[in-house]
């Protein structure tokens, strides 16, 4: 897929708050659906969230509903994850990609299996 570009991460405490961001120098992300998925280690990687290209429908994963909001900004290429109340257990790299689905189950996956470098978030005391 085209190179996907996430950053904003790092260490905050339990409670705390991070907005993440995703931007493509090689595509425009409002024609796209866009989701975040994170990975923790020794965990597999995990649907977090994602927003259709049109806005009408958003996704956020059990673990992060009333927590985490996900928007866009069409004038700057830009896809945010904010991430609200956090805790131990979202530390991991999160990452953003282009046209997931959800499977019938209520998973968020994939439907790329390339991925760009990620943004590290971790939520310590």
């Amino acid at each position: 897929q085209a190179q996907v570009v996430e950053s904003g991460g790092g260490l905050v405490q339990p409670g705390g708050s991070l907005r993440l961001s995703c931007t493509s120098s090689e595509f425009t992300l409002e024609y796209s659906s866009i989701g975040w998925f994170r990975q923790a280690p020794g965990k597999e990687r995990e649907g977090v969230s994602l927003i259709s290209n049109n806005e009408d429908r958003t996704y956020y994963a059990d673990s992060v509903k009333g927590r985490f909001t996900i928007f866009r900004d069409r004038s700057k290429n830009m896809v945010y994850l904010q991430m609200n109340s956090l805790k131990l257990e979202d530390t991991a790299v999160y990452y953003c990609t282009r046209n997931p689905w959800v499977d019938e189950d209520g998973r968020l996956n994939p439907f790329y299996d390339t991925w760009g470098q990620g943004t590290q978030v971790t939520v310590s005391s």
